[in-house]
């Protein structure tokens, strides 16, 4: 039930951190993928090069697509991009791009510009690929939107203002979208882990932050990129159908 053989995924952000482990673990359950990146061709083009040399399903299994989320043009050429590749609907759409403010400013200290740049990426991105996927995701079973979000919505850290906000906008947006999919078989879902040891997390943060962050979980630990990527498999998955409008949280027990 967890195997998506012959199913057409598009993972945003695909490039590095949680999206890059996503499109790994979506790729082992036999899925073809279109990698979306917004600047990072090298780390990309590494990663499908790496899906199609260990495929044993198809000739090409994965492709890498430049294309930034928060602009409507681009975003249908990621979705055009796809169906051409692989001559068929897609199924899947994983929205991983994101940004967030290394400088962790108050939001009395946060400018209008850093404001706009998260909104931009974050909830506009989002709800631009959920717009496309709305319209073009297969009626015929398997149709999965799936939004990474953060627990920070519901921990709520000071620091992290802009952030929060962006992401609560996207959880709001999805669940509202997967009561308007009633009758398409599409379903849409929010995952919203705790701190994951990426790039993102440890941006700007001194060890002392990040030490404070795993001692504040219940597990002693911050997470891992592959804690997550299983949840969105499953999700995905046949065996995740009776999931639909949820936001579920995956951070060892640090927000409840």
């Amino acid at each position: 039930m967890l195997s998506l053989h012959g199913r057409v995924a598009i993972v945003t952000g695909a490039s590095r951190g949680i999206g890059r482990t996503i499109a790994l673990h979506l790729a082992s359950l036999g899925a073809k993928l279109v990698l979306n990146y917004a600047s990072n061709s090298t780390k990309a083009d590494s990663l499908a090069l790496e899906i199609n040399s260990s495929s044993t399903n198809y000739p090409l299994q994965a492709i890498a697509v430049q294309a930034n989320v928060s602009i409507p043009d681009q975003v249908k050429s990621l979705f055009d991009k796809a169906e051409e590749t692989f001559g068929s609907q897609i199924h899947i759409l994983i929205n991983c791009a994101g940004v967030s403010d290394s400088k962790y400013p108050t939001l009395a200290n946060t400018t209008v510009e850093d404001w706009d740049s998260t909104f931009n990426v974050n909830t506009k991105g989002a709800f631009l690929c959920c717009r496309e996927a709305a319209n073009r995701l297969t009626r015929d079973g398997g149709g999965r939107i799936i939004s990474i979000s953060t627990s920070l919505v519901s921990a709520l850290f000071p620091g992290y203002g802009a952030y929060t906000a962006s992401k609560a906008a996207v959880e709001t947006m999805v669940k509202i979208m997967a009561k308007e999919l009633k009758g398409t078989g599409i379903t849409a879902n929010c995952i919203a882990p705790g701190p994951i040891a990426t790039e993102m997390l440890f941006d700007g943060k001194t060890d002392e932050m990040v030490k404070s962050m795993a001692d504040a979980c219940p597990l002693g630990r911050i997470g891992e990129t592959n804690d997550v990527a299983p949840l969105v498999g499953f999700i995905a998955s046949d065996a995740g159908e009776w999931i639909n409008g949820q936001v579920i949280m995956i951070n060892g027990g640090l927000a409840i």
